[in-house]
């Protein structure tokens, strides 16, 4: 089960951050990089609460508009962005090199390719139908208003296990580029598998990334391995290019499990 911004699409997960500071910029808030990418995953309504709920955010806030944010601030905010959003996407939606082989590879092991995201239903179709002609569709594809919550829950695995009638959920891997993303494998009982390289933890363009100084992106790199880890994945990859050497590792553990009792912690 692949996330879809930063790991099978928009390398560096450009579209979300760059519309977020947008939306926040347009009412006087400048966010950072790091400010905007620490809650990266969540579904977007919960994203911005998440940032609004920053110290610095929240007193910014009532600085410029004379009250901390509200609710309806929220909701004031969601609208927007989801407008902005569908722009950002039509520009930032190219499929991740590597991804449509990777996941060749996966189908002919017989493994089915399902989805998870932090968007809405009609951002998934968007990049459903940019991503397709680039070869890459994944079986099933559910977003956080189909399963009743987003993540950290692990309802749309649940729901994305159902449509494609999958289990046990051990013998699942969810990937993705967040710690959200991990906490929802984790939740979920499935294994998680964190994309440092591609994602969010770096959050640059794939021109930008090959243009670091090759000790700085390896520095960066182990950074952003590390967070990951921190966060629970049971691995990391850089790509996901790199997932079949982690699935024949999680392949012999399953089958250890087989003859001894195994619990994924």
């Amino acid at each position: 089960m692949l996330d879809w911004a930063g790991t099978t699409v928009d390398f560096g997960s450009v579209a979300p951050a760059r519309t977020l500071q947008q939306l926040f910029a347009a009412r006087g808030i400048a966010l950072s990089d790091s400010e905007v990418r620490r809650d990266m995953g969540l579904p977007k309504r919960e994203h911005i609460r998440s940032i609004l709920s920053m110290p610095r955010i929240r007193d910014a806030w009532a600085g410029t508009h004379g009250n901390p944010p509200a609710d309806g601030d929220v909701d004031a905010m969601y609208a927007e962005f989801i407008p902005m959003q569908f722009k950002c996407l039509a520009e930032y939606s190219s499929v991740i090199p590597g991804v449509p082989e990777t996941v060749a590879a996966l189908r002919e092991r017989g493994l089915k390719i399902g989805s998870t995201t932090g968007y809405t239903r009609e951002m998934v179709d968007l990049l459903l139908q940019s991503s397709a002609p680039e070869g890459y569709l994944p079986d099933c594809s559910v977003t956080p208003g189909e399963a009743g919550s987003g993540r950290p829950h692990p309802y749309m695995m649940y729901e994305c296990a159902i449509r494609m009638q999958v289990y046990p959920m051990s013998a699942i891997a969810k990937v993705g580029d967040t710690p959200a993303d991990i906490l929802e494998g984790l939740n979920a009982g499935a294994w998680s598998v964190g994309v440092a390289g591609t994602g969010n933890m770096i959050g640059l363009t794939r021109d930008e990334f090959l243009a670091l100084p090759g000790a700085e992106r390896a520095a960066r790199l182990a950074q952003a391995r590390a967070a990951l880890e921190q966060a629970g994945a049971h691995f990391v990859v850089d790509s996901v290019a790199d997932l079949p050497a982690v699935l024949d590792a999680i392949d012999s553990l399953l089958e250890e499990a087989c003859t001894q009792e195994v619990t994924i912690d």
